[in-house]
Formats: structure tokens, sequence, C-alpha cells
């Protein structure tokens, strides 16, 4: 199984609001980088949008170690939140429905299909590859505004 690196970020500009994503991938001794844009979003889901394009980007199964600064999408699954969600069918601890679940669903598929290494890095700190990441998601709104 091929080994792959992905650094991820979400950013919105007001939340909800404007927002971009942005990912970097190692694969294959190549380093990617791409982003995206919504014009109505939220930071969540921007964070989530960055984990997933990225797998997405991976033309096979991969063993990824994941580096994000988004304790919400790293800790559902080093916590475990995710098994949880689903003995209570996608319903939170309040027994809301699960935000953004067409999301999780997705990143959930991929972190089946991938065997992931999750790792939170602290946000704006001195970790080039994530403070890229940042920078592109908020380029993205930039450009977009």
């Amino acid at each position: 199984m091929k080994k792959a690196i992905l650094y991820t970020d979400g950013a919105c500009s007001n939340n909800p609001g404007m927002g971009g994503w942005a990912y970097i991938l190692r694969y294959n001794r190549k380093t990617t980088e791409n982003c995206g844009f919504e014009a109505q979003t939220t930071n969540n889901k921007m964070e989530l949008m960055a984990v997933i394009k990225g797998l997405e980007a991976l033309p096979e199964r991969c063993k990824v170690e994941v580096y994000s600064d988004s304790a919400y999408v790293v800790n559902a699954f080093l916590q475990d939140w995710i098994s949880g969600w689903k003995k209570r069918k996608w319903k939170n601890s309040e027994k809301k429905p699960v935000k953004n679940l067409e999301l999780w669903q997705r990143l959930v598929e991929l972190s089946e299909y991938h065997k992931i290494q999750w790792n939170k890095v602290e946000g704006h700190s001195d970790n080039k590859l994530n403070n890229r990441c940042d920078k592109l998601a908020k380029d993205v709104i930039l450009q977009n505004k």
C-alpha cells in the first residue's frame, strides 16, 4: 500500500459566509496543492471539504497521514465520535441531527477505504504546510470577493 501525506485547512469569512478549503498532498514523490470556494458556507464545512477533496485526489487506496488544525474533524476520529453518531442514527449526544451529515458520511467512506492516521496540528503555529493551506484557503475567498 502506497503512502501519502495530506495537510488540510478550511476558512470562512464571517461564519456563515464565503468559505475556502485547501489541501497539500504528498503522494508518489509529487506534491499537489488544491483549493476551492463556496459562496455561502461554514468553517466546519470547509474543514471537512478540505480533507474530503484531498482524500478523493488519491487514485488508489493508501496509508495516509492526515494533518489538520480542526479539532472538529480530527477529534471525530481520534475520540471516536463517529461510532456514537452511528449508534444514535447520526444524532449527536444531545439527540440532535449531526450537522454536515452528508460530508461526514462521505469522510467516513473515505476513512474506511484508506488507512488513515489522524494528526492534530496547532493552527497558525510554526507548521509550514498547515500555514500554507491556511493561506490558500483564505486567498481563494479573497479572489471571489
